[in-house]
């Protein structure tokens, strides 16, 4: 429907609603996204194949796997298990199991039985040379002579590596290589192994299994001999120590005549805490008498009058009385000096009471200020004798803890030795009991076979998931460069945003002066922007086809949208058919002076309101039309069009002529437009191509529907008709295909 048939208020409530929206349009999405289909797919199949080409240099890996039974013990009577504290049961012996299989010390014995230190996957000389060989390129080029120190000198001379260096980096990296995993619920163990030698991956898997088994026996022998030995000569060691702690601690007992600490400590701990809480008080009550005292001070240069402004003086109640009688002796004495003069009696008396009253209220501020220099000395010497005293308590304090600290220490450190020597004397009459120590707790349930087919890379997922990215990364980036992009670009986005009619596009023409821009429909040097000149034409006089619109205001959101070439050839169209007269009315930045090479000081419409010109003088003819150019430049163009003058010349006018046009002032930039909508019978809304922001224009459309404007459509300027097609825009029903011309189009 079109938004000229609407009331104005519903024209309002619409414009709001369509500011106000924020909701998605899908339909407005897959579009966009339609667009640029072609865009998207192809950088879906160029990162495709590159993704493949890059899939294919990479070297397949190999995972060999072996399973490993580890079988938890029951716990025994007399076992030396107990003595280096491990637990054949549970889930954290089990956990410690697969721990064991990733260490170090496993890996090392693998790269060792091996030989994977010779490896050509380990060995940096067996591989191949990298793509750029920066260590070479270093080497050959002295870039110390330039800036001194950047290189180190060890690239130009490689320092040997000794055996065991390379065992431990080989070790780490064959460490990265392997993997271990519970199955399920149960007690088996996975070890996996990923090479590019599946031959060796197997062999290392097995190896890793065999080592992780000669381990634990290797292990569980070496305690065995040494458990023993190293107890009981350990046990006698212990016994010295609890001696020694128990002599100490009595030696301390009766040195200090310690008797019961905890109940000195609780009574002095609870003076020391009333103590406290007292100087926070007290603390608080200083705080609060320095402020105060503060502000005395700050305030006695000033004499008594400014100390009486203090909050703390301001607040007694004797001077709010003094004041208050000061103020009403003041108020007396104003009263009749109105009427008496210095000396009269009354005029004396009420003067007398008014120095004796500001006598009281200097006398008391001064008691005040008094009180409170006394009343923060006091608090001064309060707080201080309650941090002497809350220092006594803590010295003492501090002293028994001291007492008490050196004493729980002697005490702990006995009750240590005493459970220390028990345990061993228990597991040592355990551990001669022991006879399982040589059994091995793991055996091998599946050996790793040579693998057939490489884990990774899994060349058909990674393409596919790289296709899927490549394509979400061009949807989003197609998305995100239309959400920046919010101009208008097609005549649906127009329609949709404005609920306006489009009654015309008008092509992207190549570069030209102003002068030509005006004679592009007169000269018809330009046919398809002629035919599109016509269709405009024709929209906007069916558009009035019961009620001709007399008066047609052009305006646009901003300056520099084509607003006055619209016109201007807009008339010369009309002017074909019927008598027409094009009015410049934007005052502010006029340009038909040049275009249509007027004399300087033409007179004009400004000329024409203030009577200085007669309608006659004003005009001029151009190209079949008469044109009424903006004059002299007034100082006040608002003003000048508010003015009943401008009413009144513009009855006149169209008394005269069939068609008016009224180039009128940006709505955004002035409010002239707003004022000219009001003698206007049809407005016309330009709006430049991919440029205009979407904002500007709502905001500007609103504007003139709030003034009730009979806005009749809009015209989309500087169209870039190749751009628009290549992006999927369709412009049919609105521009002449036929005598589309590409040679001229910019």
């Amino acid at each position: 429907m079109d938004s000229n048939t609407l009331p104005a208020t519903e024209s309002r409530n619409w414009l709001r609603e369509k500011m106000d929206n924020d909701e998605i349009d899908l339909l407005a999405l897959w579009n966009t996204l339609w667009r640029r289909k072609w865009s998207i797919i192809t950088l879906v199949f160029i990162v495709m194949v590159l993704t493949t080409l890059v899939v294919m240099s990479i070297t397949p890996i190999y995972r060999a796997a072996s399973t490993l039974l580890i079988e938890q013990k029951g716990a025994r009577v007399l076992s030396i298990e107990q003595v280096y504290g491990v637990d054949g049961s549970g889930n954290e012996y089990l956990q410690t199991q697969f721990e064991l299989l990733k260490s170090r010390a496993l890996a090392e014995r693998v790269v060792r039985r091996l030989n994977l230190h010779t490896h050509y996957e380990f060995d940096p000389a067996q591989q191949e040379p990298p793509l750029v060989d920066i260590r070479g390129m270093l080497k050959n080029f002295d870039i110390n002579q330039f800036i001194p120190g950047i290189v180190p000198e060890d690239l130009e001379e490689p320092i040997p590596v000794s055996e065991d260096e390379i065992i431990e980096r080989v070790t780490r990296a064959f460490m990265e290589r392997v993997t271990i995993s519970p199955v399920g619920r149960s007690q088996l163990v996975r070890i996996n192994v990923d090479m590019a030698d599946r031959f060796t991956a197997a062999a290392a898997a097995n190896a890793l299994a065999e080592g992780f088994i000669d381990g634990q026996l290797d292990a569980s022998m070496e305690m065995t001999m040494s458990a023993t030995t190293w107890m009981n000569s350990r046990l006698s060691e212990l016994r010295l120590n609890l001696q020694t702690a128990e002599d100490r601690l009595q030696s301390f007992r009766d040195a200090e005549g310690i008797v019961d600490v905890g109940g000195i400590l609780t009574v002095t701990a609870s003076e020391l805490s009333a103590t406290s809480d007292r100087m926070i008080d007290a603390r608080r009550n200083r705080a609060e008498a320095e402020s105060e005292f503060r502000q005395v001070q700050a305030m006695r240069s000033g004499g008594w009058e400014r100390l009486a402004s203090i909050p703390a003086v301001l607040s007694n109640p004797l001077i709010q009385t003094f004041k208050a009688e000061e103020a009403r002796a003041r108020a007396r004495v104003d009263e009749l000096s109105s009427r008496y003069g210095a000396r009269h009696p009354a005029m004396e008396a009420a003067q007398s009471d008014l120095n004796a009253a500001r006598a009281s209220l200097r006398t008391q501020v001064e008691q005040i200020v008094a009180g409170i220099e006394r009343n923060y000395q006091l608090s001064v010497a309060n707080e201080q004798s309650l941090r002497r005293s809350v220092e006594e308590n803590k010295e003492q304090i501090q002293d028994i803890s001291r007492k008490e600290f050196q004493l729980r220490e002697l005490q702990r450190e006995v009750d240590a030795n005493r459970t220390l020597y028990d345990t061993f004397m228990t597991r040592l009459k355990e551990t001669t009991a022991t006879s399982d120590l040589e059994t091995a707790n793991a055996r091998i349930v599946d050996r790793a076979v040579v693998p057939e087919h490489p884990i990774k890379p899994r060349k058909s997922l990674i393409i596919l998931i790289s296709g899927i990215m490549a394509g979400m990364f061009g949807v989003g980036l197609t998305l995100l460069l239309s959400a920046l992009n919010n101009t208008f670009k097609s005549i649906e986005e127009v329609e949709n945003k404005l609920n306006l009619p489009v009654l015309g596009i008008l092509p992207l023409l190549s570069k030209k002066d102003r002068k030509a821009m005006a004679h592009m429909f007169s000269e018809n040097k330009d046919k398809t922007f002629a035919e599109s000149i016509r269709t405009i034409r024709t929209g906007l006089v069916l558009s009035g086809i019961d009620k001709p619109h007399k008066v047609i205001m052009v305006t646009s959101s901003i300056p520099n949208e084509g607003k006055s070439t619209v016109a201007a050839n807009l008339a010369s169209a009309l002017g074909q058919m019927e008598s027409v007269i094009l009015i410049e009315a934007d005052m502010r930045r006029p340009t038909m002076a040049r275009s249509f090479e007027f004399a300087p000081g033409t007179a004009g419409l400004a000329n024409l309101i203030s009577g200085t010109a007669t309608l006659e003088e004003a005009i001029n003819i151009v190209d079949g039309i008469d044109v009424l150019s903006a004059g002299v430049v007034p100082p006040n163009p608002l003003e000048l069009l508010s003015n009943p003058r401008f009413k009144e010349v513009l009855d006149k006018i169209s008394q005269k002529y069939d068609r008016v046009i009224i180039d009128s002032p940006p709505v955004q930039a002035v409010s002239d437009a707003l004022v000219l909508s009001t003698h206007a019978n049809a407005v016309v809304y330009v709006i430049k191509s991919d440029a205009t922001a979407r904002p500007l224009a709502i905001k500007g459309v609103g504007q003139l529907l709030q003034s009730n404007a009979p806005i009749t459509g809009v015209v989309l300027n500087q169209v870039d008709i190749r751009k628009a097609k290549k992006q999927g825009y369709n412009y049919g029903g609105y521009y002449d295909y036929y005598g589309y011309s590409g040679g001229n189009k910019a």
